[in-house]
């Protein structure tokens, strides 16, 4: 994935592409009835084929039942896009799960319920593309969407390090690389990055 370059001014004018699909949560109760639809849109947005499809599914639904479960549905007549996330709560010790990605400091936001983790952003291919930086590109309007409606004050998300195109993505999108976790020996697969609203 090359550097991103700015468009030049000419293709800014207008409506922006994304800016017209609209954004919803869904409830759980919808969720279940639409999983399908949801596993649609995930395979239309990646190559992965059935088998990946399946995983989205399963990942999906062991993360509805984490307490404080948020998913939130872009499109208009057909679904385009879905990010969800999931407050992460500051049980536990640090050292393991997602905390042992993250710097000791990030335990006191989630501690007070103000640390949330967003696992995945499924969007067309094009949004990860063109128009990164830009308030209405339809991955950072569903993000800060789910960070706005839980009143979060920073999200959390991990990439396995050798993953350079969605760890450029991401950082395109607002992300930023936080230092190793609070174990002894962080674990060295995975990076966590943070997200202000």
């Amino acid at each position: 994935m090359a550097a991103h370059m700015p468009e030049p001014p000419s293709r800014e004018r207008g409506a922006s592409p994304w800016a017209g699909a609209v954004l919803r949560p869904l409830t759980r109760c919808q969720i279940d009835d639409r999983l399908q639809e949801l596993g649609d849109v995930y395979a239309h947005n990646s190559d992965g084929g059935e088998a990946a499809r399946a995983r989205f599914l399963r990942r999906l639904a062991a993360a509805v039942r984490r307490p404080g479960f948020a998913l939130v549905l872009a499109g208009n007549t057909d679904p385009t896009g879905l990010a969800y996330g999931f407050p992460v709560r500051g049980e536990g010790p640090p050292g393991e799960g997602l905390g042992a990605y993250l710097p000791t400091g990030l335990f006191r936001l989630a501690a007070v319920g103000r640390l949330f983790a967003i696992p995945e952003i499924v969007v067309p291919p094009e949004v990860c593309r063109q128009y990164q930086g830009r308030d209405w590109n339809l991955a950072r309007r569903l993000q800060k969407r789910l960070l706005h409606d839980h009143g979060a004050s920073l999200g959390v998300t991990l990439v396995c390090r050798g993953d350079i195109r969605t760890l450029q993505t991401l950082r395109s999108w607002g992300w930023r690389c936080v230092p190793g976790g609070s174990g002894a020996n962080p674990p060295a697969l995975r990076l966590a990055l943070v997200l202000s609203p």
